[in-house]
């Protein structure tokens, strides 16, 4: 079955810096795009970054591009996600997602909030502090 399981969140402080890393298993086909997502308390969830990987294209949100990098390790299929100078919005459970192997979902949705994509794992918790 597959599985997503992020790690690497915690709380940090104002102007750090952390990386989530997302191990994905039991794909019979590489995902056509992964990214990652994340809600904040009494917000909708909301996307951070995508890669789409059939054409090795990125996207970031506009709150964190400039200081946040997907990438994405395809021989042990991680995810990973570093984010500089995090400031206290970036408070939030982090998810990773991904798409079928064939098809990301409609790009609007994906680059929104993530809807339509079809794995997603547990999130990881990143608390940041003033």
């Amino acid at each position: 079955q597959v599985q997503l399981v992020e790690s690497g969140g915690g709380s940090v402080q104002t102007g750090g810096s952390l990386k989530l890393s997302c191990a994905a298993s039991g794909f019979t086909y590489n995902a056509a795009c992964m990214g990652w997502f994340r809600q904040a308390p009494g917000k909708e969830r909301e996307w951070v970054a995508v890669i789409y990987t059939g054409v090795d294209t990125t996207y970031y949100a506009a709150s964190v591009e400039g200081r946040s990098t997907i990438s994405r390790d395809k021989v042990n299929n991680t995810l990973y996600l570093k984010m500089n100078s995090l400031k206290p919005d970036d408070t939030a459970v982090y998810y990773c997602a991904a798409s079928t192997s064939s098809y990301c979902g409609n790009k609007y949705q994906v680059l929104r909030n993530g809807e339509g994509l079809r794995y997603w794992g547990q999130g990881t918790q990143v608390t940041v502090s003033s």
